[in-house]
């Protein structure tokens, strides 16, 4: 069962905080590829099925009061829905994307330019691999940066330079958690930051250091991870997560925060959920 990894006294109370969100409609989604382990071309898609879901996450944000922007898709582009990997934006200062696999590389031009013409004409291009959010996860006080599969270490002092925040490094070692974003989220932001992971999807020396830094974190089982049930969006209080994650979502409502379930079974088939499709520009 999830349970908290921790006994220390916890963070704050959840409290939540509004949110500028980025995201791409999935009009032209599709596995055509298969570049991680949940992707199968030889599996169907509904593609009209893929644009409910993502309605509905959509529409979940606009109702708990936060700001949602959207990203013209491209033709030939059928994971642009993955907007988390656009870049990483902290207090303006910007880190466009490097994609690792030939098939999304194209994306990293479209949505700096959207970036450059959205308020933020600086957005520096990465020499290293660099996946942006997929990777990089701002707890309100440093960078947690994930590498193992898809963003490389480099790129990890890249963003320290280029964002101005301290960086963490942090190694992946399951396959099926190739992106930080797939194993970890953050509950409540600050110097007292929340955060629940899947301890397995990490090296010892990883887990080892998060249980350092986050000893109040929750620990998710292998259940509510298999279903990327830490694919998820918190905005302090609200925690939209997959609905099949449902001992997460038990652990969560005992301490205070509120679960919010959708259904993204058809966008789970390239290997997203809610966080994938969701860029945030934090503040």
């Amino acid at each position: 069962m999830t349970a908290l990894a921790g006994q220390q006294p916890g963070p704050p109370r959840p409290v939540r905080t509004e949110r500028d969100y980025v995201m791409c409609p999935p009009r032209y989604f599709a596995v055509e590829y298969a570049i991680n382990p949940w992707m199968d071309p030889g599996a169907p898609v509904d593609a009209e099925l893929a644009m409910h879901q993502w309605s509905v996450l959509r529409a979940t944000y606009e109702r708990l009061g936060h700001r949602v922007r959207l990203v013209e898709p491209r033709p030939g582009l059928p994971d642009m829905v993955f907007v988390a990997n656009a870049a990483t934006a902290i207090d303006g200062r910007v880190l466009g994307a490097r994609f690792r696999n030939a098939e999304r590389a194209p994306e990293a031009e479209h949505f700096r330019d959207w970036l450059g013409a959205n308020g933020h004409p600086g957005v520096r291009p990465p020499a290293a691999v660099n996946e942006a959010e997929g990777d990089l996860v701002w707890t309100g006080d440093v960078l947690l940066a994930g590498s193992g599969f898809r963003t490389d270490p480099r790129a990890h002092r890249e963003a320290a330079a280029v964002l101005g925040v301290p960086v963490v490094s942090l190694e992946l070692v399951d396959e099926r958690y190739y992106h930080l974003d797939t194993a970890l989220f953050v509950l409540t932001r600050g110097p007292r930051a929340r955060i629940a992971y899947y301890p397995p999807a990490f090296s010892a020396a990883a887990q080892d250091l998060l249980g350092r830094m986050f000893p109040d974190a929750v620990a998710a089982d292998a259940a509510d991870a298999a279903c990327l049930g830490l694919n998820a969006v918190s905005d302090g209080k609200h925690v939209v997560l997959p609905a099949e994650a449902t001992g997460l979502a038990e652990a969560l409502a005992g301490l205070g925060y509120e679960p919010i379930p959708v259904d993204v079974s058809e966008l789970r088939k390239a290997g997203g959920g809610p966080k994938c499709c969701t860029l945030e520009l934090h503040a």
